[in-house]
This record gives structure tokens, sequence and C-alpha cells, in this order.
């Protein structure tokens, strides 16, 4: 059954027209989802039984399930959901001075293969729906609603590549902006992309106000291809190519992200080699500190260093800033917690096994049970295969 997260303000106007309804019960409906916050049917008092009875027949509410939070010492909170096909994706809470965003994934695992990243560590299941990019908004507002607060900026960074899923992230993305929705602001709405060129484009044509986000993290073809896969398939010029595109229709600042990694992309001559494939463009860089994933082996740069390849770019007349650190003290790279908790669920599973196995092997055999008296009617079912074996009930 879809969730009435899944619907945009039209598509929900459609299903009212659809049952004979007038337009204005969509306008209830979006105010007890997003601005009453309820999160049952029946809370929704303003509509009739009737109504309600419907809604039920057609729709679910959160189609996520909370399983563990991690809340860091600066108030960075990452969520680990489990969706209703069981599988794991996570979210993000930042607070900054201006307000509180979150980071939404988009997919269950993640196809582009970036070298240096842990969602790419679990190839992608599928795609998320708008439900549940939604509702992982909803789950985090309701943690805020407890604190009088509100979120007030969207990223669609977390796992996933947000181009590969367009259809259902700018349909979750409507009702975030809608007025009748969460209306948050589209300037404070931000997609990140790791250069999926014919999306760009796409996206360049719908004329959004929504900021993008390119992840370049390379100066060059040669790096980029090494550590981003996706390099092969859309090299640096037809990226470039998008993306001069998409500056001309929209005429919009870009955001270029730049993960810092050590030894790796970090030098004097990457900065400059950075600084002369971003000078045509209006943009800015945001550096990136790296939080390290063990199965990559890539470092962080010092703080040091990262100022050095900053003042590079400064100096180069490229306007940059240094992201600030988020969670350092909990598990802080995108995907880390969800691949954690995979893990363990795989180690619980093998653990099951393994005492499944130990069990059968210490279970008596009918002749032996025989010989010492102790079989009954159960054993004696059990050995025929007549009755079912109680460990895999």
């Amino acid at each position: 059954m879809k969730s009435i997260y899944d619907m945009s303000y039209k598509q929900m106007e459609e299903w009212c027209e659809s049952k004979g309804w007038k337009k204005f019960r969509t306008q209830q409906i979006f105010a007890w989802l997003y601005k009453e916050r309820v999160y049952d049917f029946d809370l929704m008092t303003n509509l009739s039984k009737e109504t309600r009875e419907e809604l039920k027949k057609d729709f679910t509410f959160n189609p996520l399930e909370l399983v563990r939070k991690q809340v860091a010492s600066d108030g960075t909170t990452k969520f680990l959901f489990r969706t209703a096909d069981g599988a794991l994706l996570e979210s993000v809470l930042m607070i900054f001075d201006y307000g509180n965003s979150i980071c939404v994934s988009s997919q269950v695992g993640c196809n582009m293969g970036c070298t240096f990243c842990a969602s790419g560590l679990t190839k992608k299941q599928r795609d998320l729906t708008s439900g549940e990019m939604m509702g992982q908004v909803m789950h985090v507002q309701a943690e805020l609603d407890k604190k009088g607060e509100r979120l007030s900026h969207i990223v669609v960074m977390g796992t996933g590549e947000p181009f590969d899923n367009y259809d259902n992230v700018m349909n979750f993305l409507f009702t975030a902006n809608h007025d009748r929705g969460l209306a948050i602001g589209s300037r404070h709405i931000t997609i990140s992309t790791s250069g999926i060129v014919p999306r760009i484009k796409q996206f360049a044509d719908g004329h959004y106000q929504y900021n993008l986000a390119i992840s370049l993290h390379a100066p060059n073809d040669k790096l980029r291809s090494q550590i981003m896969p996706i390099d092969r398939a859309y090299p640096l010029d037809q990226l470039m190519d998008a993306v001069a595109y998409y500056s001309k229709e929209n005429n919009r600042k870009l955001t270029f992200e730049y993960i810092l990694l050590k030894g790796v992309n970090d030098s004097a001559e990457h900065a400059h080699e950075l600084a002369r494939l971003l000078r045509p463009y209006t943009c800015y860089v945001n550096l990136i500190p790296y939080n390290s994933v063990d199965e990559h082996g890539y470092k962080p740069v010092t703080r040091a260093e990262a100022m050095k390849f900053y003042d590079i770019l400064k100096k180069e007349q490229i306007q940059v800033t240094i992201r600030k650190e988020h969670g350092s003290d909990i598990d802080a790279a995108c995907g880390q917690l969800r691949i954690k908790e995979l893990r363990k669920e795989k180690e619980r599973k093998q653990a099951k096994a393994l005492q499944i196995q130990q069990d059968q092997k210490s279970k008596p055999s009918f002749k032996a049970a025989m010989v010492d008296g102790t079989a009954n009617v159960y054993d004696d079912a059990y050995e025929a295969n007549e009755m079912p074996d109680p460990d895999k009930e």
C-alpha cells in the first residue's frame, strides 16, 4: 500500500476528485499532514468518518521504522531507518547557526562506486520512493517538534545518486517546498549529483530554484576516473558542458564539492588545476574534510593542509569555503551507520545458522534413543520427517 507521503499536492487533488470530493479536501488533508503533523487518520477530526476510512483503505502513514539513533556532542544526529521491505537507510540532522538541516538518502545502496564513500560499499538495491524520502524528513521533524523547532534546510546528499532517481526525488521536493506542504524555501534545498549529464540538463530545463551541487573531487579526468567511476561515462568536458548549460538557463551560482583526500587530490598543483577548471563559471567550492572509512584506506588532511589548499583557490579568485565538521564522534561518513548495521545483521544470521548446525549434530539419532530408552512418539515422527523441525519454525 502506498504511503500518503508519496502524494504531491496535485496528486492528492486528483485522488480527491476521483472520490467525488471538492478540492478543498486536499487542503485539509495536507494541513493535517504537514502543519499539524499527525500520524493517524483518525486524528484528522474535521474530516468525516467516511473520508478517513477512504484514506485508510488507500494509504499508510510513515513507511519507515526507526532502528537506531546516534547523537554527537555537537548535536548532529544520525538516524537509521528500516523500510517496509526490510531495507536499511540513514539520514542526518545537522545543527547550524542558521537553522536545522537534514541530509536525505535517495536510494538503498549506490551504484556510483566512488572509492572514498561508505555508501558505495553496497550496490544499489532499489530507488527510494518519494514517501520514503519524506518519511525521513517527517521522522526528524517529529524529533524537532519536541523542542519547538523546525527543519529549515534539506540537502539530498545521503546514500544514493539523486539524479539516478530523478522523478521520485523531484516529487518529494515538490511537497517539501509546497506552501501547503513543509514550505521549505527553494533556496534552502540543495540536490547533489556526481555528474549524470543528461539529468543535469533536464534539471536545467526545469528552471527550478533549488540549489545544485556537483560532486567533483578531482580537477582532471585521470584522477577523477580513478576515484569516481562515473567520470568514465561522463568525463569532465561533458560535465562542464552540462554545467555551462545549467548556468546559461538558470543564472544560478553552482557549488562544487571537493573532498580532500591526503596524498590523493590535495596538492598545490591540484588546487591550481581546479582553479583553472572552474574559473569560467559562477560558482564556489566547498572543501570537505574527509570522514575516514576503514574499508577504503584514505586519510583526511590536517587543518593546516586544508587551509593551504583554500588559500591557493582564494588567490586564484575562486570563492571557497571549508565545510564545518559534524558528528566526528559518531559514524559520521555517509552510509557508515547503515554498513555497520548490515554487518551486525550478517553476523547474527551466521551465528544463528551455526547454532542450528550444532543443534542438529547434538540431537541423538533414533537408534541411539532406542538403546537408552528415551525414544518417544515425537522422536519417531521427527526421524520420519512427519513433523516439522522446531528449529525451522
